[in-house]
């Protein structure tokens, strides 16, 4: 695109969408602070248009996801990773996980930046090293480490029984962000917490509450 200049923000948008699954223009607009969401689509067009980034319409309903071309490596400090292909069963689940951080972000003031994410964490593991990682990871005002799981499916009881001791192992608090507290995936969390009594679950609903 003749005549565009590279802001420290285009660098900021880029930092995020690769460190993200799925990310939309919502999205970006708070993880990178924008005032307004004309402002920030503005934005992703003259860069999309500059071919450093490009928008997929991927799910009927759900809006365009946003990922790094390999131009996007010219403007950055350090390469840019390639992105995963989107996978369509996990679209919705990956939208939920930006969500809730953003709910962390506004109603507890968890800071993106303090945040580490999945794919953060599997890179920090490096090349090879397959292990389940919790969606993010924080810490808290009490400095607390905290691990959240966005758990939408069920898992089979072996898994799911190895993640919340992996989790009670690793972290001091493991949030569980289920979609309806009187579900199944709730039940078991809830026959667990005696066990496990790190355990926090929150209800998708009160996420949304948080999201505009």
């Amino acid at each position: 695109m003749s005549g565009f200049r590279v802001m420290e923000r285009d660098r900021e948008i880029i930092r995020e969408i690769d460190r993200w699954r799925v990310v939309q223009g919502r999205h970006i607009r708070e993880l990178v602070g924008f005032g307004g969401q004309r402002a920030c689509d503005r934005r992703l067009r003259k860069l999309a248009q500059a071919g450093y980034i490009s928008r997929e319409k991927i799910l009927y309903g759900v809006a365009g996801i946003y990922k790094n071309t390999s131009s996007a490596t010219r403007i950055m400090e350090k390469r840019v990773s390639p992105q995963s292909k989107i996978r369509v069963e996990q679209i919705l689940h990956d939208i939920s996980v930006l969500d809730v951080a953003i709910f962390l972000n506004k109603k507890y003031g968890i800071e993106f930046a303090d945040m580490k994410t999945e794919i953060e964490l599997h890179r920090q593991d490096g090349f090879g090293v397959r292990k389940h990682r919790p969606d993010l990871i924080f810490t808290n005002k009490d400095n607390k480490n905290t691990c959240v799981e966005v758990e939408l499916s069920l898992k089979s009881a072996v898994r799911f029984d190895k993640i919340l001791q992996n989790n009670f192992n690793d972290y001091d608090i493991q949030i569980w962000v289920v979609s309806d507290k009187e579900n199944k995936i709730a039940r078991i969390l809830r026959e667990n917490q005696e066990l496990y009594p790190i355990i926090e679950i929150i209800e998708m609903e009160e996420i949304r509450k948080w999201i505009i």
